[in-house]
C-alpha cells in the first residue's frame, strides 16, 4: 500500500513538475484591468531579438491572438507585435523577448485566447499561415481570463464603449447607443514632433527646427498624470489636458511625414529603413494616445500625407505599406474612439508631386488592407486632393470622407457636405462625412487676437457642415499663423 502511494506520488510530481516546466518555456502575463472596454494586455515571453537583427523580426514573425467570448461565440483576431524588453517606453530598450497583444473586450464574462506565433520569411504580411513555419514559444499557447464590467464615467470613452461605424452618416457609441459629434483642431500636424520621444529625429537634419517641446502646457499637467523616463512627456500630456479643458472632443496628427512639411514624425528607427520600427518612440506614442483616450478626445490618425503618398512601395500596397499599418493596428488599434484616415490631400491632383501620386486601384487597396486586418474595424476614411467618386464605389471599403475646403469665409462647406450626402448608396454604405481642413491655406480658423468674433467660422464652417450632415469638423490654423495651441 505505501509503495503504491510513493508511486502515485512520484507520478503526480513528474506531472506536476512537467506542467511547470512547460509554463516556465512561454510565461505569458495578463496585463491591465480585465473589464469591459478596457485595454487588456497580453504580454508573452518569446524569441530574444532586436530591432536592427539581421533576421528582421518586424517581417519575419508574425504574433496573433484569436479571442472568443465564451458564450457569445464572438471572435476578433487581434494582431500582435514585438515589445523588446516590455519597458521601452522608460528604458528606451531596442531589444528583448517580450511580445504584446492589446484586446479591448465588448462583452463581460470569459474570454478565452488561443496564440498563433510563426515564423518565415515575410510571414508578417502573409495573408495566410501557408507562409510560415510555428516559431515555438507561445505558438498554439491557449488561456481565458473573465472580464467584468467597466467602472469609467465619461468623458472617458471606456464609459461609452467602442465608436462604431453603422451604416449611417454618423458614428455611434456601442454600449451607450449615443453618436458622435467631432469638434478639435487639425493642426498642428507634426503633433507628434516632440523632443521628448526617443528616437534621432530630432537631430537628423531634417526640419529639426520644427521639433516641439510642448513647454508652455507643462504647467496644464496635473499630478498623476502620465509621463514617461521619469519627467518626460509633460508638455504634451499638458497640451491634451488644455484641449480638453477647452470642451473639445478629437484631436488629429500625422503619424507619417517622410518628405512631408515637417519630416519628423515616422514610426521607424530612421527616415531611409521603412522595416524597422522604433519600438521605444511608439511605446511612448502609446502613453499619449492612452491618455488622450481617457480625456474624451478621438484620435484622427493620419497615416501619411500628398508629398509621401508615394513613398512606401511607390504608393502600392507591398511590403512596406502593409507591414506599417499592421504595426499602427497592433499597437494603436485597441483605442476605443478613432479613425484611419488613409491620405491627407490624396490622389493624383498635385502640379508637381515628389513621391508618386496614388491611384484609384491603390487607394481602394488601401481600405481593404484596413477593412482585412483591423479586428475592431473602425472608421477608414480618406481626404480631398483628389474628390471621392472612386472611394464610393460598389468595390471600395471607405466608410467615410474627410473634407477640406479653401474658402476664406468658409462658405463652400455646407455645398461640399451636401452634395456628398446626397449621393446615392451604391454599396450600401452611405458616406460619414466630416470637414477636417476648413478654410483657407494661409489663414483658416484665425486667431482671436485677428478675428474675435469668428462669425464666418461659426456660421458657415461650424453649422454649414452640421446642418449640411457632418458629423464633425476639425479646424485648421493657417500657414501665416502662429499654430501654437
Amino acid at each position: 500500500m505505501f509503495r503504491n502511494m510513493t508511486l502515485s506520488m512520484s507520478l503526480y510530481g513528474l506531472l506536476a513538475l512537467f506542467s511547470f516546466c512547460s509554463i516556465a518555456q512561454v510565461p505569458v502575463s495578463v496585463q491591465g484591468e480585465l473589464k469591459k472596454w478596457h485595454k487588456i494586455t497580453l504580454e508573452f515571453a518569446g524569441p530574444n531579438v532586436s530591432e536592427q537583427d539581421n533576421y528582421n523580426p518586424f517581417i519575419n514573425y508574425k504574433l496573433n491572438v484569436l479571442f472568443t467570448h465564451s458564450k457569445t461565440k464572438a471572435t476578433y483576431l487581434v494582431p500582435g507585435y514585438f515589445a523588446a524588453d516590455g519597458n521601452a517606453e522608460n528604458t528606451s530598450a531596442d531589444s528583448g523577448n517580450k511580445w504584446r497583444v492589446h484586446f479591448s473586450p465588448d462583452e463581460i464574462g470569459l474570454w478565452n485566447w488561443k496564440a498563433s506565433f510563426i515564423k518565415g520569411n515575410y510571414v508578417a504580411v502573409a495573408k495566410t499561415n501557408k507562409t510560415g513555419l510555428s516559431a515555438g514559444f507561445m505558438d498554439g499557447q491557449s488561456g481565458s481570463f473573465e472580464v467584468n464590467a467597466t467602472d469609467k464615467r465619461g468623458p472617458d470613452f471606456r464609459a461609452y464603449g467602442r465608436l462604431q461605424y453603422v451604416n449611417k452618416p454618423y458614428l455611434r457609441f456601442a454600449d451607450q447607443g449615443g453618436y458622435f459629434i467631432k469638434a478639435g483642431p487639425d493642426s498642428p500636424e507634426n503633433l507628434l514632433s516632440y523632443a521628448d520621444f526617443d528616437g534621432g529625429f530630432k537631430n537628423d537634419g531634417f526640419k529639426d527646427n520644427l521639433v516641439k517641446t510642448w513647454q508652455p502646457h507643462v504647467r496644464d499637467w496635473q499630478k498623476g498624470d502620465p509621463t514617461f523616463k521619469s519627467e518626460k512627456g509633460k508638455g504634451l500630456i499638458g497640451a491634451l489636458n488644455y484641449i480638453a479643458s477647452k470642451g473639445m472632443n478629437s484631436i488629429s496628427f500625422l503619424t507619417l511625414n517622410i518628405v512631408g512639411d515637417d519630416q519628423n514624425v515616422f514610426p521607424y528607427v530612421d527616415n531611409k529603413d521603412f522595416l524597422r520600427f522604433d519600438v521605444s518612440k511608439l511605446a511612448q506614442w502609446e502613453i499619449v494616445f492612452e491618455h488622450a483616450q481617457s480625456l474624451g478626445l478621438f484620435l484622427h490618425f493620419k497615416t501619411q500625407e500628398v508629398e509621401n503618398q508615394g513613398l512606401l512601395d511607390n504608393g502600392g500596397l507591398g511590403l512596406e505599406r502593409k507591414l506599417y499599418y499592421r504595426e499602427l493596428i497592433a499597437r494603436f488599434g485597441h483605442h476605443l474612439a478613432l479613425n484611419w484616415n488613409l491620405g491627407e490631400e490624396n490622389g493624383e491632383w498635385h502640379p508637381n508631386p515628389p513621391t508618386p501620386p496614388q491611384t484609384t486601384i491603390q487607394r481602394l487597396a488601401m481600405a481593404k488592407y484596413f477593412k482585412q486586418t483591423d479586428p475592431y474595424q473602425h472608421h477608414r476614411v480618406i481626404h480631398n486632393g483628389q474628390y471621392f467618386h472612386d472611394i464610393a464605389a460598389n468595390n471600395s471599403q471607405y466608410t467615410g470622407a474627410s473634407v477640406q475646403t479653401s474658402s476664406p469665409d468658409f462658405s463652400q462647406i455646407h455645398g461640399a457636405v451636401k452634395r456628398l450626402r446626397d449621393w446615392p448608396v451604391n454599396n450600401g454604405r452611405p458616406l460619414a462625412i466630416a470637414v477636417d481642413e476648413p478654410g483657407d491655406a494661409e489663414y483658416a480658423l484665425r486667431s482671436d487676437a485677428l478675428n474675435p468674433e469668428h462669425f464666418d467660422a461659426r456660421s458657415n464652417g461650424l453649422w454649414g457642415a452640421l446642418t449640411a450632415g457632418a458629423w464633425g469638423t476639425e479646424w485648421y490654423f493657417g500657414i501665416k499663423i502662429n499654430t501654437r495651441i
